[in-house]
């Protein structure tokens, strides 16, 4: 997030630290990533740690905690070295809980390496070391517990309250009216594309054994460094169809030829076709649900406000 949490204290990062063994001297904010919020711990010797705070109303505690939990036995027991994987705590936990209610807060250690963006093209190689990566993962043994793929679609019950009642005002902020404006106008695409969602929901839930799926393997989770590459952002971490991996990196048939190769497993197209429009729905959904909440005009909901545009827009033009 390019925002700063106005209503957090950062004051309680410090003593926080202290679990992980860590005496930070400096602390700087990070403004990465878009849903949490981010840190860089140093101790002044030389050493730096990553810092990540996010709001468990959005997602539980506990589910957040089991991703964390899954990440770092990835990491430690089944030796996948390109896990960039939260450390633990003095006490053996992941996350640990900085308030009552919000926020948590994990560490990781401070990965070197030059990170991608969202809707960065990958080169054919890059690609193919990608997806070497996820063959390696999807063969992996479940950690236990290892949590469960989101459903179908998580913000499903808000997208139809807003298709449902389209001319209620929106009273967040000075994207709310706009975002309203914008989900009447595209109403007819929604709802078609959320029955087409269903009907694929129906393959893509019968495709045999899942495997373990990072959710989100996009360039803005991939760290290169020395010809090495990393994924970072576990949270999404979950069983499923590796199509809800691959579909974010395979762009030609040879994509997934490679990684049939590898694993014995040929990908099918209708899960492929499933996650890559969950995924847009699912980001409707959250800028939705953003822009109608209290909001400023800031850099977060000005992005917000025009990745909506262009997500409702591109669901149409492929309906």
């Amino acid at each position: 997030m390019r925002d700063r949490p106005d209503d957090f204290d950062e004051g309680l990062l410090r003593p926080a630290l202290r679990a992980w063994g860590v005496r930070a001297t400096t602390l700087d904010y990070a403004p990465v990533g878009f849903g949490d919020y981010h840190w860089v711990a140093g101790d002044g010797g030389g050493r730096r740690w990553f810092v990540t705070v996010a709001d468990v109303r959005r997602r539980t505690f506990d589910g957040l905690g089991l991703a964390m939990d899954t990440a770092a036995a990835l990491r430690e027991e089944a030796g996948l070295g390109f896990v960039v994987a939260p450390l633990r705590s003095s006490d053996g936990t992941t996350l640990r809980r900085l308030d009552r209610h919000r926020y948590a807060m994990s560490v990781f250690p401070y990965a070197d390496g030059a990170a991608g963006h969202f809707g960065d093209e990958l080169t054919a190689s890059d690609r193919g070391t990608v997806i070497d990566l996820l063959a390696e993962l999807h063969a992996t043994p479940p950690p236990l517990p290892t949590p469960p793929g989101p459903p179908e679609l998580a913000g499903r019950s808000v997208l139809e309250l807003c298709l449902g009642e389209p001319d209620r005002p929106w009273l967040g902020g000075p994207f709310s009216e706009p975002a309203r404006e914008l989900i009447a106008e595209y109403a007819g695409t929604l709802r078609r594309r959320l029955t087409e969602l269903a009907e694929l929901a129906r393959t893509a839930g019968t495709l045999g054994e899942p495997v373990v799926t990072h959710g989100e393997p996009h360039p803005g989770n991939l760290l290169r460094a020395d010809g090495q590459w990393s994924l970072v952002d576990w949270d999404t971490v979950g069983l499923a169809p590796p199509e809800r991996d691959l579909w974010l990196v395979a762009e030609e048939p040879g994509d997934l030829a490679r990684y049939a190769e590898a694993t014995g497993r040929t990908p099918e197209p209708r899960a492929l076709a499933f996650y890559r429009l969950r995924w847009a729905l699912d980001d409707v959904a959250e800028f939705v649900e953003w822009l109608r909440s209290p909001h400023g005009r800031t850099p977060d909901a000005e992005q917000a406000w025009t990745s909506l545009a262009e997500t409702l827009a591109e669901l149409r033009a492929t309906s």
